[in-house]
């Protein structure tokens, strides 16, 4: 485990608190599964768990790329119609000033993620006459417009099988004493997601596992609804299936975008592969997690699992696999830095890479890493940067994208829209982008290599047509 501090309240003190945040779940209708898990979380922080991976436990890793691996068109099929999808939905897309689902949100030709996705899935099922059923898992804010969204879609849903499962939620707990924190100016603030590591639980806890395996389905793929280069495809899935492996993360080499971001790397004690995400990143090993010559390798959180293996290790676990903690500290309001600080007890999808000796990494293409997760990255998926083929797949122009970075009044959607009324520039030229203050963009503007605008003192414009970069004129 990881890098430990000094215990939190005492034996006696911690039941009572323990108690108080089980009963706390169960009032709310929490699923036994998930609270049992929620308390194994909760003792390790007791016992002074942070969940910390120094540097010095691990040595990088490498690994075998798609592009060498040879897959069949037959073993592709197969894995295919073998395969269930599921997406985690249940992100609100808050940074970006979003109350409802991420997944709702406009990105290419009056499509919102979740159109290219089911459209992605459909036009998979007509080309390998595969049932691939695709589920969400969702939160309760983000169930209903999620499935209302699909409801156009009449033959997106598989007989015998949901289009959704919600994740479970669990409290957030005070730092000093661990107990359930109360807040009445907003109860809901109570509550918290346990991290997309919570899908295996939701999964166990809900039925749903058995279910797709008495169907017939022997592997399913997980991905972000916010990534729609993630992809069910067909020769990932035939590379997973010949591999044997019982658990899979399709990687991408790390670029600028992704210096603080989490990476993948070798235990030293046990060999096992391990994912270190930032927040389990002691703060004198930042330097390492930045370089990107030393660690590679980036999560796509693309994963292939194998879901008998998943059963028997749930199974043999009592239904916990025991993911490394991810520790969460915040306020209770998020918007309130004078609110009571609290612990939010999270885990990682990715990180039951160390759970299965025999889980294996492939490295892909970075056009099938397309996260969203700000108005930067937002911009890119708009950009001219990729085109959208009839399969409804990102086919990514330049061989990378550009590095994208904008200030404040551009971090919320809507006024985001505002600054780029008739679309955002075109970036297949550019190398980094990069805007301070406040500019409003203009029909048609090209981007070549590296352009900084800088602070304007005041809103300004960049015409209609402009070209900015290498030998060109400077916006009035």
């Amino acid at each position: 485990m990881g890098d430990k501090r000094q215990s939190a309240p005492g034996d006696k003190a911690g039941d009572k608190a323990l108690k108080r945040c089980k009963q706390k779940m169960a009032d709310a209708g929490v699923d036994p599964v998930a609270i049992d898990t929620f308390a194994h979380y909760w003792r390790l922080v007791q016992h002074g768990e942070t969940g910390m991976i120094p540097e010095s436990a691990i040595e990088p890793v490498d690994m075998p790329a798609l592009a060498d691996v040879e897959v069949s068109e037959e073993t592709a099929s197969e894995a295919i119609r073998a395969t269930a999808v599921i997406k985690l939905n249940g992100g609100l897309g808050t940074s970006m000033g979003m109350d409802r689902a991420k997944s709702l949100l406009c990105v290419r030709r009056g499509m919102s993620f979740l159109d290219v996705i089911a459209r992605q899935v459909q036009h998979l099922r007509r080309e390998h006459a595969a049932p691939l059923p695709l589920i969400l898992m969702n939160s309760f804010r983000t169930s209903a417009d999620s499935l209302a969204a699909l409801a156009r879609y009449d033959d997106l849903p598989v007989e015998g099988l949901p289009l959704e499962f919600l994740q479970n939620k669990e409290p957030k707990i005070l730092v000093d004493s661990l107990e359930p924190v109360t807040w009445l100016d907003d109860p809901d603030l109570e509550w918290c997601p346990p991290g997309h590591g919570d899908i295996y639980t939701a999964l166990r806890g809900t039925g749903l596992l058995d279910r797709l395996i008495d169907a017939g389905y022997r592997y399913v793929f997980c991905s972000n609804s916010d990534n729609l280069g993630a992809v069910p495809d067909p020769r990932v899935a035939g590379w997973f299936a010949q591999s044997g492996a019982s658990f899979a993360i399709e990687a991408v080499r790390r670029d600028a975008n992704d210096k603080k971001g989490g990476h993948f790397a070798r235990r030293l004690s046990d060999g096992r592969l391990v994912l270190r995400e930032t927040a389990q990143t002691l703060p004198e090993d930042k330097e390492a997690l930045a370089d990107l010559d030393r660690h590679r390798f980036a999560s796509t959180n693309n994963v292939w699992i194998d879901l008998r293996a998943l059963r028997a290790e749930l199974d043999r676990r009592d239904g916990i696999l025991g993911l490394p903690l991810i520790r969460n500290e915040k306020t209770v309001d998020p918007a309130d830095k004078q609110s009571p600080k609290v612990l939010q007890l999270e885990t990682a999808m990715g990180a039951a890479i160390e759970v299965f000796e025999d889980a294996a990494l492939i490295e892909v293409g970075r056009d099938r890493f397309v996260p969203v997760k700000n108005t930067a990255q937002l911009m890119l998926l708009r950009s001219d940067c990729y085109t959208v083929g009839e399969d409804f797949v990102l086919d990514l122009g330049p061989e990378h994208t550009p590095y994208v970075d904008l200030d404040g009044p551009y971090s919320l959607v809507k006024d985001f829209d505002k600054r780029f009324p008739a679309g955002v520039p075109s970036l297949k030229e550019a190398t980094s982008l990069v805007v301070h203050g406040d500019w409003v963009f203009g029909e048609g503007v090209r981007v070549r290599g590296d352009v900084e605008l800088d602070e304007p003192g005041g809103q300004r414009r960049v015409d209609a047509g402009t070209v900015l970069g290498e030998e060109a004129p400077a916006p009035v």
